[in-house]
């Protein structure tokens, strides 16, 4: 009886942590955009966030959408794609929008131009969308053609997931050229490697493709190693360097 009544107890509780554990995986990566979203509306400034980041996410995620179609993975992992792709649309409109406007005579660049110099800085939203548009439609009949192929279909995964990976990479190397982390937040960086350790953890107990849990290390070497740049220079400073202190970055969990 003791035995049968634990069960009972115990598979409700399991299901409602495989549930939060998916519902995290789904809307964890959003989290932090949205102090950043409503901090940009309320300023009407958006020098303090990258567009560069939303370029890099929309990648990654397309790509991993495209792998999902060669080799099926846990649907929360989809659904996660799919919701940063939204939340990153709705940063570049603001982030445009905002520019836009605290631009004055500036001559209007479109995708149309096919302008490398003004590429990802364009006066309008749509033109955003139809860059992601016309990667999306290239990408996926590239995919369409090769599905059939393992090899394309385990190098798209890998692409995917390694393009997220690296998103954290230019502060590093931006630390390491200023030799200093001033004007970084460290509480940004402690919410980067506790995300990414519980969505490699995911990956590895939920036996995601190989390319998730590999990449997933990567990001948390690349957390814990900003964390060592925060220690060391601030306990062993170095020669300084005239730099401007560079805002906090965001990135996906």
């Amino acid at each position: 009886m003791e035995a049968g009544g634990l069960e009972w107890l115990l598979v409700p509780m399991q299901q409602l942590l495989s549930w939060g554990a998916a519902g995290a995986m789904v809307f964890g990566g959003v989290v932090p955009y949205i102090p950043q979203y409503r901090d940009i509306r309320r300023t009407q400034n958006a020098e303090g966030f990258s567009t560069y980041v939303c370029l890099v996410l929309l990648v990654a995620n397309i790509l991993r959408i495209l792998f999902w179609f060669g080799r099926r993975f846990e649907s929360p992992l989809l659904w996660q794609s799919i919701i940063m792709i939204i939340t990153m649309l709705l940063m570049l409109k603001l982030c445009t929008e905002v520019r836009v406007s605290n631009e004055l005579n500036i001559k209007r660049r479109s995708f149309a131009d096919f302008d490398l110099n003004y590429f990802w800085h364009w006066s309008k939203f749509t033109d955003y969308v139809q860059c992601v548009l016309t990667f999306t439609g290239m990408t996926g009949y590239i995919t369409y053609l090769w599905l059939d192929s393992s090899l394309f279909v385990e190098t798209l995964g890998f692409l995917a997931v390694f393009t997220e990976a690296m998103l954290g990479v230019p502060q590093l190397y931006r630390n390491y050229q200023n030799r200093s982390t001033e004007g970084m937040s460290v509480k940004m960086v402690l919410m980067w490697t506790s995300g990414d350790t519980f969505k490699t953890g995911y990956f590895i107990l939920n036996q995601a493709p190989f390319q998730f849990s590999i990449c997933g290390l990567l990001q948390v070497f690349v957390d814990i190693t900003i964390l060592l740049q925060v220690y060391l220079y601030s306990y062993y400073p170095q020669k300084s360097v005239s730099h401007t202190a560079h805002p906090a970055s965001t990135k996906a969990l």
